[in-house]
């Protein structure tokens, strides 16, 4: 599975959830980087820290993927299921 096939295959709950923190985590870093008013070194800091967790995990949660299992696999037995169909 390529990158674009990845980023174009629905998203699980879970990761859409963190995809829109990560979103709302970036946008409150980046707002506070261009902010006119002098901020303290220290508040400064961690927006950057802010914007860079954010758009990692943006990122990371956009490229999960919800593959689908035959039925009657649980466990170690969908785990190598996963493993062997993504080789």
């Amino acid at each position: 599975m390529n990158v674009i096939d990845r980023v174009q295959s629905p998203t699980p709950k879970f990761f859409r959830i963190l995809r829109t923190i990560g979103i709302a985590l970036a946008s409150a870093g980046g707002a506070l980087l261009v902010a006119p008013a002098i901020l303290p070194a220290g508040v400064l800091a961690v927006a950057g820290y802010l914007t860079v967790a954010g758009t990692v995990m943006t990122a990371v949660s956009q490229a999960a993927v919800d593959t689908p299992l035959p039925e009657g696999l649980r466990g170690a037995e969908a785990v190598e299921y996963t493993l062997k169909k993504d080789v």
